[in-house]
């Protein structure tokens, strides 16, 4: 399980190659940065993310890396139809809710069979690739600006599954209470967004 882990990890960090950090122009630089930031400076992206991870880690097995790699994939997709003007209704809504289903879900440790795990996080990674993708700045390198949220995504679902890794390690009786905590106060932080 675990060399199966890593290897999902290298496969999605070799997405964003070695040039994406080089000065090679200000479309570049400025996709890498946008790129990188945009899904770490905003609450709902940052929470939903993490939240995926801390799904996986409970689900365990093949949950660990399938759950994580296909909101990876299926973001990027929604990215590219977000910078090519796609419409796509209520995305800030779908966002905020994603935050208050995906809290809920490990607030209740809820054991899904991973097909419906990762149906439930591949609507939501649309969503939120959407976002990215309509959010990209003009001037931006759209393969870079791409590299970089897929980068910045795959680093916020191992933080994830790193908290998830250390509430298992709290122990039975201390490990249900501490995601009942994390998970609630995340759905808490996404009605908030909800409402505005």
């Amino acid at each position: 399980m675990k060399r199966n882990l890593l290897r999902g990890m290298v496969l999605v960090l070799s997405l964003a190659p070695s040039a994406a950090f080089a000065h090679a122009g200000i479309g570049t630089a400025s996709g890498v940065m946008h790129g990188f930031m945009h899904p770490i400076s905003g609450l709902d992206h940052l929470l939903a993310m993490v939240l995926v991870g801390l799904f996986g880690y409970q689900l365990g097995g093949k949950a660990l890396w399938l759950l994580p790699l296909s909101f990876v994939a299926i973001m990027a997709l929604g990215g590219v139809a977000g910078a090519a003007a796609i419409s796509l209704p209520f995305v800030e809504i779908v966002i905020a809710l994603s935050v208050v289903v995906l809290g809920v879900t490990v607030a209740a440790g809820v054991k899904a069979p991973v097909a419906l795990a990762m149906a439930l996080v591949g609507v939501f990674a649309v969503f939120h690739g959407h976002a990215h993708g309509t959010e990209m700045p003009m001037n931006a390198s759209g393969a870079m600006y791409g590299a970089a949220f897929v980068l910045a995504t795959a680093l916020l679902h191992a933080t994830g599954i790193g908290v998830g890794a250390f509430i298992g390690a709290a122990g039975q009786s201390y490990g249900k209470s501490l995601y009942r905590v994390a998970g609630g106060l995340a759905a808490v932080v996404g009605v908030a967004l909800l409402a505005g």
